[in-house]
């Protein structure tokens, strides 16, 4: 599936914060259309599966949503 590593993979250096885009990737990860929101429809929705095979699936494709 995939590896959970704690550091970026590529450093990140902020000269000059920027509200209006700080704004536009907080709305794409917390909107009702974000990632996040589209990871938990996934993870919620394996309770509910009766086939075995159909949890998996919903399994691996919330937790690759949620991947950065």
């Amino acid at each position: 599936m995939w590896i959970y590593e704690k550091k970026l993979e590529y450093p990140v250096r902020i000269k000059n914060p920027n509200p209006r885009m700080a704004k536009y990737i907080i709305t794409q990860y917390g909107g009702p259309d974000g990632e996040l929101a589209a990871s938990l429809r996934y993870l919620s929705q394996r309770y509910h599966m009766p086939i075995p095979e159909a949890k998996a699936v919903l399994n691996d494709i919330g937790t690759e949503e949620s991947e950065p």
